[in-house]
């Protein structure tokens, strides 16, 4: 299964928003919505082609509501998140899954909300850790050449 999850803009209601408008509701409706961080939706989906194409059908959505969108591909980590940048470009085959680990946007979790991201460049397999304050935990989510330098 490949995760969908979304992060809401900190000013307003995620959930809400998307399962107040039909459009959105109708595009969930099939998938069983849990919540993996304050703000956040997540969904499990069949593939990376599913989960690339659900959030291409959200898309005027996620440019309203969403601060981010991520998709977690087992066939790619199990335990780290890509970007929707970079999950399209997997998909396409734009970029093997094998070449997406060296570009990194930590993000901190506080209170299980995600506060400001840091971005690294894993060297020697080797994750600078996440310094800009004190944090519970942290998520690690992969990204696209273009977003790093971006």
């Amino acid at each position: 299964m490949t995760r969908v999850c979304l992060l809401g803009d900190p000013d307003v209601n995620l959930t809400y928003e998307l399962l107040s408008r039909e459009t959105a509701r109708d595009a969930l409706a099939t998938y069983d919505i849990e919540e993996p961080f304050a703000n956040g939706l997540a969904v499990d989906t069949v593939s990376l082609g599913a989960a690339v194409s659900l959030l291409n059908d959200l898309n005027w959505y996620l440019v309203r509501f969403v601060s981010e969108a991520l998709v977690r591909e087992p066939s790619v980590s199990t335990h780290e998140w890509l970007s929707r940048d970079l999950a399209r470009e997997v998909r396409d085959g734009a970029v093997p899954p094998e070449e997406t680990d060296q570009r990194l946007k930590v993000f901190g979790l506080v209170d299980g909300r995600p506060v400001e991201p840091l971005y690294v460049r894993r060297t020697q397999g080797e994750t600078p850790e996440y310094d800009l304050r004190d944090v519970d935990e942290t998520v690690i989510v992969r990204v696209s050449e273009t977003e790093f330098s971006g």
